[in-house]
């Protein structure tokens, strides 16, 4: 068997008028994250640690904010492709750990509905998918709450 990690990075800004989705699933708040999608923050990350992992480049790379048929996408959508393109160099997802950075909405109550989600998404255990959140203590562009942020590190498998 052979096993790779890969690591995701992604940040979206909080506006007016949108939705907040994040980790698959709508979370009731007075902002939304602004992106070409939906801007879900955590899904962006896992989807890049993915691609990374299989050496497959990056979620712009693959998904472009330049093109038409990604506008307003459903976050859930580039994940599912994301898995389907690393199962065409034979890996599949062993597990993900990943963080939210935000300072509100609290995120921990939603967590068990967002690993629900991406697990059968992806179609791993729920205890495959780790979700953690966490402030910057009012620090930085988090802290002023302009926007929220999202880090992933996976590991993925060849048979």
């Amino acid at each position: 068997m052979k096993i790779r990690v890969g690591f995701g990075y992604d940040v979206h800004r909080l506006v007016e008028g949108r939705e907040l989705w994040i980790g698959g699933i709508k979370i009731a708040h007075s902002l939304g994250l602004l992106g070409h999608s939906d801007a879900d923050v955590l899904i962006h990350a896992i989807c890049d640690a993915l691609l990374g992992a299989a050496n497959m480049r990056d979620i712009g790379y693959h998904f472009p904010d330049t093109a038409a048929e990604t506008d307003g996408i459903d976050s859930k959508v580039l994940l599912r492709k994301t898995v389907e393109l690393i199962a065409t160099k034979g890996y599949s997802v062993g597990n993900i750990d990943a963080t939210i950075c935000a300072e509100r909405p609290k995120m921990n109550p939603h967590i068990p509905e967002m690993k629900r989600c991406m697990a059968a998404i992806i179609g791993i255990d729920e205890d495959d998918v780790s979700i953690k959140a966490t402030t910057t203590e009012r620090l930085g562009f988090t802290g002023r709450e302009e926007g929220i942020s999202a880090y992933a590190t996976v590991l993925i498998e060849k048979a």
